[in-house]
């Protein structure tokens, strides 16, 4: 990967005065680089990682991962299914995977309800799709490369005899 898309891709903040030094290149230089990956899609957001155990927020979601069996379509393959799939707001994310399942979709409700009831009215019943494996996400400890809750340092383990 190009060192300038793989110091954004550790941390979004850095300038390009900062990733001009760190790699030796001119700042107008990196600039440009940086608007044609942003014109090309090679980079298509920023994002920021949040814990959101950490958030009082009266709003939490429900997060699940959900593994879909589906049979590609003549002449669109995979792509097509996916597409219709990724178009609901509840899917955050769409992964084309290997294994026994064909699809990993992230979905997000405000409920356990709200989810089964996207995947029973919405999602099963979809052409195409033979089956669906839903696994709700009980605890996030790292996300995106992020660790979300660092070790306490200099504690020390109790021992009993």
């Amino acid at each position: 990967m190009d060192e300038i898309l793989e110091i954004l891709s550790n941390d979004a903040r850095v300038s390009a005065a900062e990733i001009a030094k760190m790699t030796g290149k001119g700042e107008t230089s990196i600039k440009k680089a940086i608007t044609t990956y942003e014109k090309e899609g090679v980079i298509v957001g920023y994002k920021t990682v949040i814990n959101s155990d950490l958030v009082e927020d009266s709003r939490s979601l429900v997060r699940a991962l959900i593994e879909v069996s589906v049979s590609p379509q003549k002449d669109a393959g995979f792509d097509a299914i996916a597409e219709r799939i990724y178009s609901f707001p509840e899917v955050t994310s769409c992964y084309l995977i290997s294994g026994s399942y064909d699809l990993l979709l992230v979905v997000e409700g405000g409920s356990i309800q709200t989810v089964a009831n996207f995947v029973a009215s919405k999602l099963s019943p979809m052409e195409h799709v033979r089956s669906t494996s839903t696994h709700f996400m009980l605890k996030k400890y790292k996300e995106d490369g992020q660790i979300l809750k660092k070790k306490a340092q200099g504690r020390r383990l109790n021992i009993s005899y």
